[in-house]
């Protein structure tokens, strides 16, 4: 069965990230698959798809100390990954990266 909950907040990982969400032209395709992401976020953290926890690249351990990450498709091939968790009882989701198809399956060893 499939969790379902919202995300009462929607992060992104670094500065880096957003800085790179932010820079993009208001009409950019990808800005606007992100911002349809961090809606579904809000009415569902868990709608992304589950990366088993063996394949999690141990970089995003380390560095950001998460022990849970989703997929969440975008447009042209395109993948977005992020981790949900809980802080002081606010369930927030962290979006990670986002990338081409080509350079998730690399990032994940496919």
């Amino acid at each position: 069965m499939r969790l379902f909950k919202p995300a009462e907040k929607i992060i992104f990982v670094d500065e880096k990230i957003e800085k790179n969400f932010n820079s993009l032209g208001e009409e950019d395709w990808l800005k606007k698959a992100i911002r349809r992401a961090i809606t579904d976020f809000k009415e569902n953290a868990f709608c992304g798809e589950r990366i088993k926890k063996e394949i999690i690249p141990k970089v995003y351990i380390q560095k950001y100390g998460i022990d849970n990450l989703l997929w969440y498709p975008l447009p042209n091939g395109w993948r977005l990954v992020y981790s949900v968790f809980a802080n002081e009882g606010v369930l927030i989701a962290m979006i990670i990266e986002y990338f081409s198809h080509p350079e998730y399956e690399i990032k994940f060893k496919y």
